[in-house]
Protein backbone atom coordinates (compact mmCIF):
# COMPACT_ATOMS: atom_id res chain seq x y z
CA UNK A 1 0.00 0.00 0.00
CA UNK A 2 1.18 3.52 -0.99
CA UNK A 3 0.57 6.56 0.56
CA UNK A 4 -1.65 7.54 -2.10
CA UNK A 5 -3.79 4.66 -1.19
CA UNK A 6 -3.59 5.13 2.73
CA UNK A 7 -4.32 9.28 2.17
CA UNK A 8 -7.60 7.85 -0.16
CA UNK A 9 -8.58 5.63 2.40
CA UNK A 10 -8.63 8.50 5.59
CA UNK A 11 -10.95 10.73 2.46
CA UNK A 12 -13.41 7.58 2.46
CA UNK A 13 -12.68 7.16 6.26
CA UNK A 14 -12.38 3.31 4.94
CA UNK A 15 -12.76 1.09 8.00
CA UNK A 16 -11.23 -2.10 6.51
CA UNK A 17 -7.81 -0.04 6.66
CA UNK A 18 -8.21 -0.30 10.93
CA UNK A 19 -5.46 -1.88 11.68
CA UNK A 20 -2.99 -1.83 8.85
CA UNK A 21 -1.60 1.93 9.29
CA UNK A 22 -2.46 4.97 11.33
CA UNK A 23 -2.13 8.63 10.20
CA UNK A 24 -0.79 10.99 12.49
CA UNK A 25 -1.29 15.00 12.34
CA UNK A 26 1.70 16.87 12.52
CA UNK A 27 -0.35 20.43 13.87
CA UNK A 28 -2.02 18.16 16.37
CA UNK A 29 0.02 15.93 17.77
CA UNK A 30 -2.18 13.13 17.29
CA UNK A 31 -2.33 9.68 15.38
CA UNK A 32 -6.06 8.22 14.84
CA UNK A 33 -7.31 5.29 12.47
CA UNK A 34 -8.29 5.53 8.72
CA UNK A 35 -12.20 5.43 10.15
CA UNK A 36 -11.64 8.16 12.36
CA UNK A 37 -14.39 10.83 12.20
CA UNK A 38 -12.97 13.75 13.12
CA UNK A 39 -12.22 16.45 11.07
CA UNK A 40 -9.92 15.91 8.48
CA UNK A 41 -6.74 17.39 8.47
CA UNK A 42 -4.56 19.13 5.46
CA UNK A 43 -2.54 16.17 3.32
CA UNK A 44 0.60 18.34 3.99
CA UNK A 45 0.54 17.44 8.06
CA UNK A 46 -0.20 13.97 8.08
CA UNK A 47 2.24 11.29 7.98
CA UNK A 48 1.68 7.80 8.21
CA UNK A 49 2.57 4.93 10.36
CA UNK A 50 2.38 1.28 10.56
CA UNK A 51 1.44 0.67 13.98
CA UNK A 52 0.25 2.95 17.49
CA UNK A 53 3.86 1.66 18.53
CA UNK A 54 5.59 3.42 15.40
CA UNK A 55 3.47 6.51 16.03
CA UNK A 56 4.07 7.07 19.47
CA UNK A 57 7.39 6.46 19.31
CA UNK A 58 7.36 9.25 17.08
CA UNK A 59 5.99 11.73 19.37
CA UNK A 60 2.60 11.22 18.80
CA UNK A 61 -0.36 10.52 21.00
CA UNK A 62 -3.32 8.80 20.73
CA UNK A 63 -6.84 10.24 19.38
CA UNK A 64 -9.38 10.15 22.17
CA UNK A 65 -12.16 9.88 19.77
CA UNK A 66 -11.29 6.72 17.45
CA UNK A 67 -8.40 5.48 20.17
CA UNK A 68 -6.47 3.46 17.40
CA UNK A 69 -4.34 2.37 20.17
CA UNK A 70 -6.86 0.12 21.73
CA UNK A 71 -7.19 -3.34 20.48
CA UNK A 72 -10.40 -4.58 19.59
CA UNK A 73 -11.52 -8.11 18.78
CA UNK A 74 -12.18 -8.97 15.16
CA UNK A 75 -15.53 -9.19 13.97
CA UNK A 76 -16.96 -12.89 14.67
CA UNK A 77 -17.15 -12.58 10.31
CA UNK A 78 -13.45 -12.30 9.79
CA UNK A 79 -13.00 -15.12 12.61
CA UNK A 80 -15.25 -16.97 10.71
CA UNK A 81 -13.83 -17.13 7.44
CA UNK A 82 -9.97 -16.93 8.26
CA UNK A 83 -11.06 -20.55 10.02
CA UNK A 84 -13.13 -21.72 6.75
CA UNK A 85 -9.59 -20.85 4.64
CA UNK A 86 -7.25 -22.66 7.58
CA UNK A 87 -9.90 -25.44 6.79
CA UNK A 88 -9.57 -25.80 2.73
CA UNK A 89 -5.98 -25.25 3.01
CA UNK A 90 -5.31 -28.02 5.12
CA UNK A 91 -8.26 -30.50 4.42
CA UNK A 92 -5.47 -33.51 6.41
CA UNK A 93 -5.46 -31.72 9.95
CA UNK A 94 -7.78 -31.68 12.26
CA UNK A 95 -10.12 -28.08 12.86
CA UNK A 96 -8.31 -25.66 15.01
CA UNK A 97 -11.63 -24.67 16.80
CA UNK A 98 -9.91 -23.75 19.92
CA UNK A 99 -6.58 -22.11 19.17
CA UNK A 100 -8.20 -19.53 16.87
CA UNK A 101 -11.04 -18.79 19.07
CA UNK A 102 -8.27 -18.12 21.88
CA UNK A 103 -6.12 -16.08 18.93
CA UNK A 104 -9.47 -13.81 18.69
CA UNK A 105 -10.62 -13.49 22.09
CA UNK A 106 -13.95 -15.60 21.46
CA UNK A 107 -15.00 -18.99 23.01
CA UNK A 108 -14.38 -22.02 21.24
CA UNK A 109 -18.18 -22.31 21.66
CA UNK A 110 -19.29 -18.89 20.11
CA UNK A 111 -17.12 -19.52 17.26
CA UNK A 112 -18.55 -22.91 16.39
CA UNK A 113 -22.16 -21.43 17.10
CA UNK A 114 -20.99 -18.15 14.55
CA UNK A 115 -19.46 -20.56 11.73
CA UNK A 116 -22.97 -22.31 11.93
CA UNK A 117 -24.73 -19.29 11.40
CA UNK A 118 -22.42 -17.80 8.71
CA UNK A 119 -21.57 -21.26 6.52
CA UNK A 120 -24.72 -23.29 7.44
CA UNK A 121 -22.46 -26.19 8.63
CA UNK A 122 -20.25 -26.95 11.84
CA UNK A 123 -16.36 -26.39 10.98
CA UNK A 124 -16.23 -30.31 11.29
CA UNK A 125 -19.47 -30.88 8.71
CA UNK A 126 -17.83 -27.87 6.56
CA UNK A 127 -14.47 -29.81 6.43
CA UNK A 128 -15.99 -32.96 5.44
CA UNK A 129 -18.23 -31.46 2.86
CA UNK A 130 -14.40 -30.60 1.50
CA UNK A 131 -13.13 -34.01 1.65
CA UNK A 132 -15.88 -35.70 -0.26
CA UNK A 133 -15.52 -33.18 -3.12
CA UNK A 134 -11.92 -34.04 -3.02
CA UNK A 135 -13.30 -37.38 -3.05
CA UNK A 136 -15.46 -37.49 -5.90
CA UNK A 137 -12.81 -35.97 -8.13
CA UNK A 138 -10.07 -38.42 -6.85
CA UNK A 139 -12.49 -41.56 -7.59
CA UNK A 140 -12.98 -40.27 -10.76
CA UNK A 141 -8.87 -39.98 -11.13
CA UNK A 142 -7.33 -42.59 -9.45
CA UNK A 143 -7.81 -46.46 -10.02
CA UNK A 144 -7.68 -47.32 -6.60
CA UNK A 145 -10.72 -46.56 -3.96
CA UNK A 146 -8.24 -46.79 -0.94
CA UNK A 147 -5.53 -44.56 -2.97
CA UNK A 148 -8.75 -41.84 -3.66
CA UNK A 149 -9.91 -41.75 0.09
CA UNK A 150 -6.66 -41.10 1.30
CA UNK A 151 -5.65 -38.27 -1.38
CA UNK A 152 -9.01 -36.71 -0.20
CA UNK A 153 -7.43 -36.20 3.47
CA UNK A 154 -9.45 -38.77 5.52
CA UNK A 155 -7.87 -40.72 7.75
CA UNK A 156 -8.81 -44.30 7.32
CA UNK A 157 -10.69 -46.48 5.01
CA UNK A 158 -13.51 -46.70 7.97
CA UNK A 159 -13.88 -42.79 8.52
CA UNK A 160 -14.74 -42.25 5.07
CA UNK A 161 -17.42 -44.82 4.96
CA UNK A 162 -18.76 -43.26 8.60
CA UNK A 163 -18.56 -39.55 7.21
CA UNK A 164 -18.68 -39.47 3.74
CA UNK A 165 -21.73 -42.14 2.51
CA UNK A 166 -24.86 -39.86 3.39
CA UNK A 167 -23.18 -37.13 1.21
CA UNK A 168 -21.93 -39.11 -1.54
CA UNK A 169 -25.15 -40.94 -1.06
CA UNK A 170 -23.70 -44.10 -1.48
CA UNK A 171 -20.37 -45.75 -0.91
CA UNK A 172 -17.32 -44.58 -2.82
CA UNK A 173 -17.17 -47.95 -4.82
CA UNK A 174 -20.80 -47.59 -5.92
CA UNK A 175 -19.89 -43.93 -7.00
CA UNK A 176 -17.61 -44.84 -8.80
CA UNK A 177 -19.62 -47.65 -10.96
CA UNK A 178 -22.77 -45.38 -11.17
CA UNK A 179 -24.81 -46.22 -8.46
CA UNK A 180 -25.76 -49.57 -10.61
CA UNK A 181 -26.71 -51.64 -6.89
CA UNK A 182 -28.83 -48.70 -5.82
CA UNK A 183 -32.50 -49.69 -5.52
CA UNK A 184 -34.85 -46.93 -5.39
CA UNK A 185 -38.59 -47.51 -4.29
CA UNK A 186 -41.58 -45.10 -5.45
CA UNK A 187 -44.90 -44.69 -4.25
CA UNK A 188 -47.70 -42.13 -5.57
CA UNK A 189 -49.90 -39.62 -3.63
CA UNK A 190 -52.20 -36.98 -4.06
CA UNK A 191 -51.99 -33.26 -2.83
CA UNK A 192 -53.93 -30.04 -3.51
CA UNK A 193 -51.36 -29.51 -5.60
CA UNK A 194 -51.45 -32.38 -7.55
CA UNK A 195 -49.99 -35.38 -7.91
CA UNK A 196 -46.30 -36.17 -6.20
CA UNK A 197 -44.44 -39.46 -6.68
CA UNK A 198 -42.32 -40.12 -3.43
CA UNK A 199 -38.74 -42.38 -4.18
CA UNK A 200 -36.41 -43.87 -1.19
CA UNK A 201 -33.46 -45.57 -0.72
CA UNK A 202 -33.37 -47.58 2.93
CA UNK A 203 -31.46 -44.20 3.65
CA UNK A 204 -34.13 -41.95 3.17
CA UNK A 205 -36.39 -40.20 0.46
CA UNK A 206 -33.99 -39.37 -2.53
CA UNK A 207 -36.97 -38.17 -5.11
CA UNK A 208 -40.23 -36.19 -3.99
CA UNK A 209 -41.30 -34.01 -7.00
CA UNK A 210 -44.90 -33.24 -8.42
CA UNK A 211 -46.20 -33.69 -11.83
CA UNK A 212 -49.05 -33.96 -13.80
CA UNK A 213 -49.35 -37.37 -14.19
CA UNK A 214 -47.50 -40.91 -12.69
CA UNK A 215 -45.63 -41.47 -15.77
CA UNK A 216 -44.09 -38.32 -16.44
CA UNK A 217 -42.97 -38.47 -12.36
CA UNK A 218 -41.68 -42.28 -13.34
CA UNK A 219 -39.54 -40.81 -16.43
CA UNK A 220 -37.78 -37.85 -14.22
CA UNK A 221 -37.11 -40.54 -11.73
CA UNK A 222 -35.60 -42.49 -14.16
CA UNK A 223 -33.89 -39.53 -15.99
CA UNK A 224 -32.02 -38.37 -12.66
CA UNK A 225 -31.22 -41.83 -11.66
CA UNK A 226 -30.60 -43.87 -14.41
CA UNK A 227 -28.29 -46.36 -13.13
CA UNK A 228 -30.54 -47.25 -10.24
CA UNK A 229 -33.11 -49.84 -10.02
CA UNK A 230 -36.82 -48.85 -9.50
CA UNK A 231 -39.37 -50.64 -8.27
CA UNK A 232 -42.53 -49.98 -7.08
CA UNK A 233 -42.72 -49.54 -3.10
CA UNK A 234 -43.20 -52.99 -1.46
CA UNK A 235 -46.29 -53.20 0.69
CA UNK A 236 -44.06 -53.86 3.89
CA UNK A 237 -43.04 -50.28 3.36
CA UNK A 238 -46.41 -49.10 2.44
CA UNK A 239 -46.95 -47.87 6.19
CA UNK A 240 -44.35 -45.63 5.81
CA UNK A 241 -44.90 -43.76 2.74
CA UNK A 242 -48.43 -43.83 4.52
CA UNK A 243 -46.66 -41.83 7.41
CA UNK A 244 -44.82 -39.17 5.01
CA UNK A 245 -47.80 -38.82 3.18
CA UNK A 246 -49.62 -37.59 6.41
CA UNK A 247 -47.24 -35.53 7.32
CA UNK A 248 -46.84 -33.95 3.86
CA UNK A 249 -50.74 -33.03 4.36
CA UNK A 250 -50.06 -31.66 7.38
CA UNK A 251 -47.72 -29.42 6.04
CA UNK A 252 -49.77 -28.16 3.32
CA UNK A 253 -52.54 -27.42 5.84
CA UNK A 254 -49.87 -25.26 8.32
CA UNK A 255 -50.62 -28.03 10.86
CA UNK A 256 -46.94 -29.21 10.47
CA UNK A 257 -44.49 -26.04 10.15
CA UNK A 258 -41.73 -28.51 10.20
CA UNK A 259 -41.24 -31.14 8.23
CA UNK A 260 -38.81 -33.70 9.69
CA UNK A 261 -38.76 -36.24 6.67
CA UNK A 262 -35.69 -38.69 6.69
CA UNK A 263 -33.86 -37.54 3.81
CA UNK A 264 -30.97 -39.33 1.41
CA UNK A 265 -29.52 -35.84 -0.02
CA UNK A 266 -27.24 -36.62 -3.41
CA UNK A 267 -25.34 -33.63 -4.70
CA UNK A 268 -22.23 -31.68 -4.69
CA UNK A 269 -20.42 -30.01 -2.22
CA UNK A 270 -21.75 -26.79 -2.61
CA UNK A 271 -25.38 -28.08 -3.36
CA UNK A 272 -25.26 -29.92 0.07
CA UNK A 273 -24.44 -26.84 1.48
CA UNK A 274 -27.06 -24.43 0.08
CA UNK A 275 -29.80 -27.47 0.74
CA UNK A 276 -28.72 -27.61 4.60
CA UNK A 277 -29.30 -24.16 4.29
CA UNK A 278 -32.56 -24.01 2.71
CA UNK A 279 -33.70 -26.72 5.58
CA UNK A 280 -32.87 -24.12 8.14
CA UNK A 281 -35.24 -21.13 6.74
CA UNK A 282 -38.16 -20.35 9.06
CA UNK A 283 -41.82 -21.22 7.79
CA UNK A 284 -43.29 -18.26 6.37
CA UNK A 285 -40.16 -16.30 5.67
CA UNK A 286 -38.52 -15.81 2.27
CA UNK A 287 -34.77 -15.09 1.62
CA UNK A 288 -33.16 -13.54 -1.78
CA UNK A 289 -30.48 -15.41 -3.68
CA UNK A 290 -27.88 -12.97 -2.79
CA UNK A 291 -29.03 -12.74 0.71
CA UNK A 292 -28.39 -16.45 0.95
CA UNK A 293 -24.86 -16.09 -1.18
CA UNK A 294 -23.92 -13.16 1.58
CA UNK A 295 -24.95 -15.83 4.76
CA UNK A 296 -22.42 -18.37 2.56
CA UNK A 297 -19.65 -16.11 2.60
CA UNK A 298 -19.82 -15.55 -1.02
CA UNK A 299 -21.78 -12.96 -1.90
CA UNK A 300 -20.73 -13.44 -6.02
CA UNK A 301 -22.74 -16.61 -5.69
CA UNK A 302 -25.96 -16.21 -6.15
CA UNK A 303 -26.28 -17.28 -9.94
CA UNK A 304 -24.81 -20.94 -7.75
CA UNK A 305 -27.54 -20.67 -5.23
CA UNK A 306 -30.07 -20.21 -7.86
CA UNK A 307 -28.68 -23.29 -10.00
CA UNK A 308 -28.60 -25.51 -6.53
CA UNK A 309 -32.06 -24.32 -5.61
CA UNK A 310 -33.44 -25.71 -9.41
CA UNK A 311 -31.15 -28.76 -8.40
CA UNK A 312 -33.22 -29.74 -5.68
CA UNK A 313 -34.82 -33.22 -6.38
CA UNK A 314 -36.54 -33.05 -2.95
CA UNK A 315 -39.82 -30.40 -3.07
CA UNK A 316 -40.75 -29.55 0.42
CA UNK A 317 -38.64 -30.77 2.66
CA UNK A 318 -35.92 -28.81 1.05
CA UNK A 319 -37.80 -25.59 1.00
CA UNK A 320 -36.40 -24.12 -2.48
CA UNK A 321 -39.83 -22.45 -2.62
CA UNK A 322 -38.88 -20.09 0.26
CA UNK A 323 -36.14 -18.45 -1.80
CA UNK A 324 -36.83 -15.09 -4.19
CA UNK A 325 -35.40 -12.42 -6.47
CA UNK A 326 -33.97 -9.28 -4.36
CA UNK A 327 -36.77 -7.42 -6.26
CA UNK A 328 -39.16 -9.98 -4.70
CA UNK A 329 -40.26 -11.54 -7.45
CA UNK A 330 -40.86 -15.18 -7.30
CA UNK A 331 -38.04 -15.89 -9.71
CA UNK A 332 -38.05 -19.65 -10.75
CA UNK A 333 -39.14 -23.03 -9.59
CA UNK A 334 -38.82 -26.08 -10.93
CA UNK A 335 -42.49 -27.52 -10.54
CA UNK A 336 -44.43 -24.33 -11.33
CA UNK A 337 -44.50 -20.70 -10.44
CA UNK A 338 -48.14 -21.21 -9.72
CA UNK A 339 -47.09 -23.79 -7.14
CA UNK A 340 -44.75 -21.69 -5.54
CA UNK A 341 -47.06 -18.71 -5.12
CA UNK A 342 -49.59 -21.17 -3.31
CA UNK A 343 -47.32 -22.68 -1.26
CA UNK A 344 -45.98 -19.22 0.09
CA UNK A 345 -49.22 -17.88 0.72
CA UNK A 346 -49.90 -21.05 2.69
CA UNK A 347 -47.05 -20.29 4.75
CA UNK A 348 -47.95 -16.65 5.32
CA UNK A 349 -51.24 -17.19 6.28
CA UNK A 350 -50.44 -20.22 8.47
CA UNK A 351 -48.00 -18.16 10.01
CA UNK A 352 -49.97 -14.66 10.99
CA UNK A 353 -52.65 -17.45 12.10
CA UNK A 354 -50.14 -18.96 14.85
CA UNK A 355 -48.73 -15.27 15.44
CA UNK A 356 -52.52 -14.44 16.49
CA UNK A 357 -52.90 -17.34 18.79
CA UNK A 358 -50.11 -16.66 20.96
Amino acid sequence: MNDEARWAAIQGRDASFDGQFVYAVRTTGVYCKPSCASRRALRKNVSFFGSAADAERGGFRACQRCKPNVHRKPLINTVVHELARAIDATPHEPVRLESLAKKAGYSPFHLQRAFKSIIGSTPKQYQNAGRVRALKQELHAKASVTEAIYHAGFGSGSRVYEQSEAQLGMTPSEYRSGAKNLTISYARGTTPLGTILIGATDRGICFLQFAESEAELLDELQRQFPAAMLRVMPPGSREQFDEWMQALSSHLRGLQPNLDLPLDLRGTAFQLLVWRYLQQLPYGEVKSYSQIAADLGNPRAARAIASACARNRIALAIPCHRVVRGTGALGGYRWGLERKQALLDIERTHKKALASTR
